[in-house]
Formats: structure tokens, C-alpha cells, sequence
């Protein structure tokens, strides 16, 4: 069995172990929020948290998958970058099964879980992450200002340190 293989960084050097942040998002259930999950992971990253799996935002990446990698690598990964992880920040605007199960595993695992979700007309959230108490939802509409600053209050009541 291959080892789990190491998350890539895109974030800047910092003193101290930085918090490791698991970045949940739709990838075989729709990749209409690629490029938000982008700028999510870039200003995670920017703001000194190591962003286990960084790859979820990545243009390159379609509804099938990292092809490189067997179903059970990439399961094998993911779960190892989940376990080791200091908090889990979702978003769940567009439905994933495979993120419901991560959040679910997180959960189990007493990880901090963040639910991003922005409401629309045509979609609204699962009641099994809207009715989870020990789940944080936040709606949003502003990705850049009110997003982040809801990230940041996110981890700082949890105790996950920020730069």
C-alpha cells in the first residue's frame, strides 16, 4: 500500500507549526465552485494555516477525479489528511456526497467543523448539517470580507491558532 501522500503548501513561512486546515468541497458532485473553492484556499493559506488538501480548488481537476491516483489512494489520503487535521472548513453550496461523509468522519473524530453555505432560490442546505449542533453553519454572500472574518471567528472559538 502506497503511503499517504504529502499535502503541497501554498502557504508563506511562519514561526511555530501552523494550524492544519481540511478544505472540504464538491468535486465528483459538481465543479461549478472550483474557482471559489480557490480563493477560499488561497486566503487560508495566506493567512497561515496549511491547507491539507489544496487540490479540491484546482481548475485542472473535473468531476472525475485526480486520474493519477486509484479510488482507494485517493480515499486512503484524504482520510490520513482528515485524521491529522486541526479543523475542517466545508463549503456545501453545491451537494457532495463525499463531503457529507467527511464531515460525518470529522464529526465522529471531535474535529471542529465550519459549514460554508451561500442560499439561493434554487438550493438550501441538508437539514443533517443544518440541524447538527456541533456543526458551526454560516451563510454568506460576500467571499472576500465577510467570509473570512466568519472563518477567523470560526477558529479562534475553537482554539485553532491563526497568524
Amino acid at each position: 500500500d502506497p503511503a499517504p501522500q504529502q499535502a503541497p503548501t501554498m502557504a508563506t513561512a511562519t514561526a511555530g507549526p501552523k494550524p492544519k486546515l481540511y478544505f472540504a468541497g464538491s468535486i465528483r458532485g459538481g465543479r461549478e465552485d472550483a474557482a471559489l473553492y480557490m480563493r477560499v484556499i488561497q486566503g487560508l493559506a495566506e493567512r497561515g494555516n496549511e491547507v491539507l488538501t489544496e487540490h479540491v480548488g484546482k481548475a485542472s481537476l473535473d468531476m472525475m477525479g485526480e486520474g493519477d491516483l486509484t479510488e482507494q489512494q485517493i480515499f486512503e489520503r484524504d482520510m490520513a489528511w482528515l485524521r491529522s487535521s486541526d479543523a475542517v472548513v466545508a463549503e456545501c453550496t453545491v451537494p457532495s456526497l463525499g463531503v457529507g461523509y467527511e464531515l460525518g468522519l470529522a464529526e465522529s473524530l471531535g474535529i471542529p467543523v465550519l459549514v460554508l453555505f451561500r442560499p439561493s432560490a434554487e438550493r438550501s442546505l441538508s437539514a443533517m448539517l443544518r440541524g447538527n449542533s456541533k456543526f458551526t453553519v454560516h451563510e454568506y454572500a460576500d467571499v472576500d470580507g465577510e467570509l473570512f472574518a466568519a472563518i477567523s471567528a470560526f477558529l479562534e472559538v475553537h482554539g485553532v491558532p491563526t497568524a
